[in-house]
């Protein structure tokens, strides 16, 4: 039996490296006694065995990233199950995408609990002012977190909180951030923080905000649990406004007034007052200073459209990716390569068209190694309007073509049914607008339906390219006559 201890304070670092060399000597987990935090009994620690291989060992990368959080779970038994998976993992690495496997669903419930607690701390902490002499401020929190969540959440405060000193006491790990560096000790009693005077303001903040008219308390207390609520200054508020809540609405409901007041009315009529940019330069400029959605705060820059301002089609995708985002260009990321592709084959230049978004920031969220495409929503879309409807009036394009769902509602007006809807044309206000698929949506097929997929996407491409031409050709003529004049 091997009786491996960990401590309480670099965790992770302890059971990785411990995990690889009881791996490395091929000790099975019925072979290992994790000793966290001298909760066994140091007397009978005994040194890690000498590997019996020198082959490097690879572990699937989601098991590792897993790994790291749930060690932080209280649950007694963590290390013991994660090694156990691991030791079937160097057999069968497969098993780490195996939903159906009951080792990796209790290790997923300990991941997903321990995200919950981290994610928990980050809202919950209240910091006091210390008032301290110094050129930093210093502040203090005190926090019960359910699980270990303090060590691996401590970068997250010290980013969030670079410009001052702070510190958070638990009783499981004190975090302390001094002068820029950030350390960890011991955990300890509740400490006696002074009053701060800010914690008045924000209790009236929070209650002035407080709709009763939406109050659901079980969606309240799930949010935020009850075991939290003897830290958090402004709790002490909440029973009251639960219990005056009802009354509040009845009387919501009898002062209302029957009319719109009067300042509203000039609202709407300012905004629909909003001229549309008469140039491309004031569109431009206006795009760069764009803040009509939360978008524009995550995303890297605006993405505007791209090319010759006198193109007869003007292609609208969805919105930017994560390399158009980086580029600040449209259609650069494998989408626009892939429909680049699919456009010379069917002989339609983009070249000299006019390419744009229907969104003109990335929507995303983080992923473990890249920023994960998000599917921008209706109030987005319709924010984003004002800019599209500022090309097209520009532009005068003499056809669009819609790619997907997203365009083909901003262009329409629904983007309802939009495989039936492929391969036709709608008469809009915009003008001719054909729908096709967005090349995105190939890339996500599967290979067996990728083909005729294509194959359909060509053909509307082709479409667009000989109404073009037809266009051109009635064009000339007319054109040919108000010169002879």
């Amino acid at each position: 039996m091997h009786t491996i201890p960990l401590p309480r304070i670099g965790t992770w670092a302890a059971w990785r490296d411990a995990a690889r060399a009881l791996l490395a000597a091929r000790v099975p987990p019925e072979d290992i006694l994790w000793d966290w935090d001298g909760s066994a009994n140091e007397l009978f620690a005994t040194d890690l065995p000498p590997p019996t291989t020198k082959q490097v060992i690879k572990v699937p990368a989601d098991f590792v990233e897993m790994a790291q959080w749930v060690v932080w779970h209280k649950d007694p038994e963590r290390f013991a199950r994660l090694y156990a998976l691991l030791w079937r993992l160097r057999l069968d690495k497969a098993i780490i995408a195996d939903r159906a496997d009951p080792d990796l669903a209790r290790l997923r419930q300990m991941e997903k609990a321990v995200h919950r607690c981290k994610h928990k701390m980050r809202a919950f902490v209240r910091f006091r002012d210390l008032r301290t002499a110094g050129p930093r401020r210093s502040f203090a929190a005190w926090f019960e977190p359910t699980h270990h969540t303090v060590e691996p959440n401590a970068p997250f405060f010290a980013r969030r909180f670079a410009d001052m000193d702070w510190m958070i006491v638990t009783p499981d790990v004190t975090a302390k951030f001094t002068d820029g560096a950030l350390t960890f000790h011991e955990g300890r009693e509740k400490p006696d923080l002074p009053e701060d005077a800010a914690e008045a303001l924000w209790g009236t903040y929070f209650q002035n905000i407080f709709n009763p008219a939406r109050l659901k308390v079980n969606a309240m207390t799930s949010e935020m649990p009850k075991k939290y609520w003897k830290n958090l200054p402004e709790a002490q508020y909440i029973p009251d406004m639960i219990a005056q809540a009802e009354a509040r609405v009845r009387t919501m409901a009898e002062t209302a007034p029957t009319l719109e007041p009067a300042r509203v009315a000039r609202i709407r009529e300012q905004l629909q007052e909003v001229a549309q940019p008469a140039s491309w330069n004031i569109l431009n400029a206006g795009l760069v200073a764009c803040t009509r959605c939360p978008l524009h705060g995550p995303a890297t820059q605006i993405v505007p459209g791209a090319g010759p301002h006198d193109a007869p089609l003007m292609i609208v995708g969805e919105q930017p990716g994560d390399q158009e985002d980086l580029a600040g260009v449209p259609f650069v990321g494998p989408a626009g390569q892939l429909f680049d592709h699919l456009a010379a084959r069917a002989g339609l230049d983009r070249g000299a068209a006019y390419v744009t978004n229907a969104v003109k920031h990335f929507k995303f969220k983080e992923g473990a190694k890249r920023r994960l495409h998000v599917n921008p929503n209706t109030s987005e879309v319709e924010h984003c309007k004002f800019w599209l409807q500022t090309e097209v009036q520009l532009l005068k394009p003499r056809l669009i073509l819609a790619l997907g769902g997203t365009a083909t509602g901003a262009l329409t007006g629904t983007a309802a049914g939009v495989m039936k809807r492929r391969g036709t044309v709608e008469q809009t206000a915009h003008g001719p607008v054909l729908i096709t698929l967005h090349p995105s949506a190939l890339l996500r097929m599967p290979d067996s339906a990728r083909p005729q997929a294509e194959a359909d996407v060509i053909a509307d491409l082709t479409l667009a390219a000989r109404m073009l031409a037809d266009m051109a050709l009635v064009k000339a003529p007319v054109d040919a006559t108000a010169r002879s004049h």
